[in-house]
């Protein structure tokens, strides 16, 4: 591993970072090519509407999954740590079991419609807003003690919502299992406008933002010397993040460790620490592996697994390996 990591940096020191970007522009348009236009039957007009379908979910998700994680990684000064050790996931899991629970099957037509997807959201951003606003404040802005907050909350909402699976029969636990695992083509065409309305919008913001981004990661006393309101700034940020981690979640599910391969591989080809071109090179890698990986299994290994399992499992044994590298 500590030579693939080697090679990687002397690749991308021989590259100036646009040139990278352009590179790995190319290449996830290729893939997105290859994705609408391979095996076309006859029915053109269905299939490029389901394909459509499917590839803009993966780049709304990839684009979540990559920035939010890069971001949340810039303000806790830590590599390991992706949003969903905040309970995002944990709490997003909790409401489809609640959903489920209380409300028979015979009565969740409206599983898939706007309503709940907006429900979701906005629970999942309320969520954050009150451990940001209220625990940040309460704790002087001590990002690790938000951190802890968030693990003690996460383990919270895992146990209730085991508590709850238990007392499911069985059809209704099955219904719950559809919706636990992250699938990239069940959502409707309205959510997938609704959530990309909302994506360009955040990316307008994270660009413009892009150069506090940078002295964020620095440090909190560095980011004061540097005349930014440190508190505003990194509160900003987190909701931000929040609000991109409901999104992707809501939409397909939880996604607990995309955003840390993609943000960890762009880490060691950008060559640079600016968040101008960080950002971009981690939502294009997070295009690459998701279209790619579905490619693979859909056409290499005719569906012989879930591109959502394949992800948790590499980004799994990459935690690890981050970790073991630390000791």
């Amino acid at each position: 591993m500590q030579n693939v990591n080697n090679t990687l940096e002397q690749k991308a020191r021989s590259l100036l970072p646009t040139q990278r970007i352009a590179l790995l522009g190319g290449f996830a348009l290729l893939m997105m090519v290859i994705f609408m236009t391979i095996n076309l039957g006859s029915n053109l007009t269905y299939i490029l509407w389901h394909r459509g379908s499917i590839l803009l979910t993966m780049l709304v998700v990839g684009f979540a999954a990559s920035v939010s994680t890069v971001l949340f990684q810039s303000v806790t000064h830590n590599r390991i740590l992706t949003p969903s050790i905040m309970g995002f996931e944990a709490l997003f899991i909790l409401i489809q079991t609640l959903i489920i629970f209380f409300c028979p099957i015979t009565t969740q037509f409206w599983l898939f419609s706007l309503i709940k997807f907006s429900l979701e959201t906005v629970l999942l951003v309320g969520f954050s807003v009150v451990l940001y606003r209220w625990l940040f404040a309460l704790v002087h802005f001590n990002i690790n003690m938000v951190l802890m907050v968030g693990i003690i909350l996460g383990t919270l909402f895992r146990s209730a919502s085991a508590l709850l699976q238990r007392l499911l029969d069985p059809n209704e636990f099955s219904v719950l299992q559809s919706r636990i695992f992250a699938t990239f083509t069940r959502a409707a065409p309205e959510l997938i406008i609704m959530s990309l309305v909302i994506i360009v919008i955040i990316s307008i913001i994270i660009w413009r933002k892009r150069y506090q981004f940078d002295v964020l990661s620095l440090g909190r006393n560095q980011a004061i010397n540097l005349g930014v309101n440190y508190s505003q700034a990194v509160t900003t940020t987190l909701l931000l993040v929040s609000i991109l981690v409901a999104i992707s979640t809501a939409l397909v599910g939880p996604l607990t460790f995309l955003g840390l391969i993609v943000a960890n591989i762009a880490y060691l080809i950008t060559g640079s620490h600016q968040h101008r071109y960080i950002l971009p090179i981690a939502f294009l890698l997070s295009v690459i592996a998701l279209v790619g990986g579905q490619l693979i299994l859909e056409y290499g290994l005719n569906m012989a697994g879930s591109l959502s399992v394949v992800l948790e499992f590499i980004g799994g044994i990459l935690f690890i390996y981050l970790i073991l590298k630390r000791l």
